[in-house]
């Protein structure tokens, strides 16, 4: 494969997943919107209080997803349709167990859950209803992941992306049809969420129905050798989602006690915005993430450090265009979601937009340097990035910051912790480098 051929892919691939990754996060942004000038200041605490929890389903989507694309991939490239085949049936049996766990836990554990993200009694019976819906609509919210990492694996992105797009824009329609004409507040908001994937699944059925997938489910027991292969593979993506869920859970907490809920209503203003930021990148890292494993999986390994520069670039392009839009519209972003004209949530926002997301290029060259551990059966390297981005580094520098500054360093917490994740990301990059010059000169 040439460099041109290389670079055709690789824009096919990005721009559609790119695309495909905003509308995903349609999902919430169309939820805060609505609820917002719906129920105000109360249904942004609420929606942001249980965010982490969508968080966390999301992100083990992705788990079994892309961890599961990533092993069917490689052994595609390597001929082995047998072991791809029962890849993907194990990450079926995967799905199951944790659709499973969800379900149990919205039915029986959703008004516990609530307290624990901190839900008072002014929010809580608006932040349990979105939980126990949220999690027992968990089954289509991952098989939609599952397939939609598989059939881009299989070679059409576009459809991947059709399913995306067609999925998010239903949720949006059906957000205002749901929360206004009805009048179903904040279970209308978590009910047309829960029916996207339902409607995302339908448009990838046409791929089976057709039989033009390359991917089937095989009678066989489940292989311990497969799931801990999807598993291994498929932590980095999980903790960069839950990342996102993570900083959500400690920020709320810190400002709760801090400036209360209309701090966490400003962070909520925030939290949608940064969630389209790392859908940006989650789409760039998605896009790249079967074609090195192609070429991979085919020992091609120039290509696959071509295709890495191209992702690198790209990132640093829209790190520049995401800032300036953010920084030069915080005022009108903000004015977006804050229906009530809350001065001081205003404020805190408008603020808190400019310092947080400062962190827009280091966290894309956090998950694009991941993706690429992962593509290339490195996974090690990907989980020691993520579990620094998610727990190590960013929970101590939170409390650490916070208490100093109050709310000015709360905000800082996040970019300083994703530059000094990117460091050490940079190292592992230049140390694998250098192991893998000397293995090919012995």
């Amino acid at each position: 494969m040439n460099n041109q051929s290389v670079f055709r892919d690789f824009s096919k691939y990005v721009s559609l997943n790119i695309l495909g990754q905003m509308a995903f996060s349609c999902y919430t942004l169309a939820d805060t919107f609505f609820v917002s000038a719906k129920l105000g200041t109360n249904g942004l605490t609420a929606l942001n209080l249980a965010f982490p929890i969508f968080c966390l389903i999301n992100g083990t989507g992705l788990m079994l997803g892309m961890g599961g694309g990533t092993k069917y991939s490689i052994n595609r490239s390597r001929n082995a349709e047998k072991q791809a085949n029962s890849v993907f049936t194990n990450a079926i049996y995967l799905v199951v167990v944790f659709a499973a766990l969800f379900v149990f836990a919205g039915l029986f554990f959703s008004e516990s859950i609530a307290r624990l993200l901190g839900a008072d009694d002014t929010v809580f019976t608006m932040t349990n209803v979105y939980l126990k819906v949220m999690m027992l609509f968990a089954p289509a919210f991952l098989t939609n992941n599952l397939l939609q990492c598989f059939v881009r694996n299989d070679g059409k992105p576009s459809l991947s992306m059709a399913a995306m797009i067609t999925g998010s824009l239903s949720n949006v329609v059906l957000d205002y049809i749901f929360i206004f004409p009805c009048n179903m507040g904040i279970f209308g908001a978590i009910f047309a969420t829960g029916l996207a994937p339902i409607i995302s699944i339908i448009v990838l059925s046409t791929y089976f129905i057709k039989r033009k997938n390359n991917f089937h489910f095989i009678k066989a027991y489940p292989c311990i050798k497969n799931l801990c292969g999807i598993l291994s593979s498929g932590v980095s993506p999980f903790l960069t989602e839950i990342t996102s869920g993570i900083v959500m859970f400690l920020f709320n907490y810190i400002i709760l006690h801090i400036v209360g809920n209309v701090g966490v209503a400003a962070f909520g203003i925030i939290t949608v915005i940064s969630l389209v930021v790392v859908a940006v990148y989650t789409g760039l890292s998605q896009g790249v993430q079967p074609i090195i494993s192609q070429n991979y999986g085919a020992g091609n390994s120039k290509n696959t450090k071509t295709i890495l520069k191209y992702a690198m670039v790209t990132m640093l392009l829209l790190s520049g265009i995401i800032y300036s839009i953010i920084y030069f519209g915080a005022p009108v972003l903000t004015a977006i979601f804050n229906s009530e004209g809350n001065t001081e949530l205003s404020v805190f926002a408008i603020r808190g937009l400019k310092l947080y997301f400062i962190s827009c290029p280091f966290v894309g060259c956090n998950i694009v340097l991941a993706t690429y551990f992962i593509s290339t059966e490195k996974p090690i390297f990907a989980q020691i990035i993520s579990m620094l981005r998610g727990f190590v580094i960013l929970i101590p520098m939170a409390f650490l910051l916070s208490s100093i500054l109050k709310m000015t360093c709360v905000w800082c917490a996040y970019p300083v912790t994703e530059i000094i994740v990117s460091i050490v990301a940079i190292l592992l990059f230049l140390r694998n480098k250098r192991n893998s010059l000397q293995a090919t000169e012995l």
